[in-house]
């Protein structure tokens, strides 16, 4: 092919996007002529398939948490007032375990001679104070002697002192000591047991026939 009919050729494939004759290369300079393709490479060989993961085991069942017992409901508690009238009681039944207080209060005395009350009397005094005694401690309000000249302070509590008579203007007052009063220090009142009928300060007694 002429020269002249090798580049009129290749004109109208540039023209229409062909791909041009290899007897244009020879026309070429030597930088615009095509180089070689390096061999293409080997594909490379395909991966192995991953090894299938086992199935998981299933999770083990958490252990369900051990029911422990309930405690046992708590006793409603006794009021202060409640405490109050048992601690009275529980008073009361001592002295008539050891003085038979009760039994001589509730006894008509009015036509019992004079010497029968002394002898019962004396009775009552050593068992009561032997409860007195043994469960409680006790000091005066006031100090000194009844009927002794006293002087009530400014401020005082009526719970401790009680005045007999008008009383006039503010405090201190003077007059006269009828009684010291008695406060208690200490009380060693034996403990109350649950379930005891604290109304019964003294039991019946039977004396059994033979």
């Amino acid at each position: 092919m002429s020269r002249v009919l090798l580049a009129f050729a290749s004109f109208f494939r540039i023209l229409f996007g062909k791909q041009l004759s290899p007897d244009v290369a020879k026309y070429l300079p030597e930088e615009l002529k095509p180089r070689a393709l390096p061999a293409e490479t080997a594909p490379a060989a395909p991966k192995p398939p991953a090894p299938a993961k086992p199935p998981a085991a299933p999770a083990a069942k958490a252990p369900e948490p051990e029911k422990r017992p309930e405690p046992p409901a708590e006793k409603p508690k006794a009021s202060t007032a409640q405490h109050h009238k048992e601690g009275a009681l529980a008073l009361l039944a001592l002295l008539q375990r050891e003085g038979r207080l009760v039994d001589f209060l509730t006894e008509a005395i009015d036509d019992a001679p004079d010497a029968a009350i002394g002898a019962a009397v004396r009775e009552v005094h050593r068992g009561c104070r032997k409860v007195l005694d043994q469960y409680l401690a006790m000091e005066p309000v006031m100090p000194g002697e009844e009927g002794a000249s006293a002087s009530v302070p400014k401020g005082f509590d009526p719970a401790e002192i009680r005045l007999i008579g008008e009383a006039r203007g503010e405090p201190p007052y003077r007059g006269t000591l009828r009684h010291h009063g008695w406060r208690v220090v200490d009380a060693r009142l034996p403990a109350l047991a649950d379930g005891v009928d604290r109304t019964v300060v003294a039991p019946a007694e039977v004396e059994l026939s033979a």
